[in-house]
């Protein structure tokens, strides 16, 4: 079995807090959806609809889906570019 390594790639992302809500619906462009009823931020993926929960980040990857990521998994994945 070979063994493979991600390629570097820059990514934009922001971590969903609550009182960005109104960013990131507007960054999502109607992939990304806010449940008034349950409270709930759902994401349209390429995978089908996911739940990101609050302090989940959000991601838009390289062909411009977004995709809910952890926090653990999210820092041990990624750094912060400026």
């Amino acid at each position: 079995m070979a063994r493979y390594k991600t390629k570097p790639c820059e990514i934009e992302a922001i971590q969903y807090t609550v009182d960005n809500l109104a960013e990131i619906l507007q960054w999502g462009k109607g992939d990304i959806i806010y449940d008034v009823v349950n409270s709930n931020l759902y994401i349209d993926t390429l995978e089908g609809r996911m739940r990101a929960d609050v302090y989940d980040y959000i991601i838009k990857g390289l062909r411009g889906e977004f995709y809910p990521c952890k926090p653990d998994v999210f820092e041990k994945k990624y750094e912060r570019i400026d």
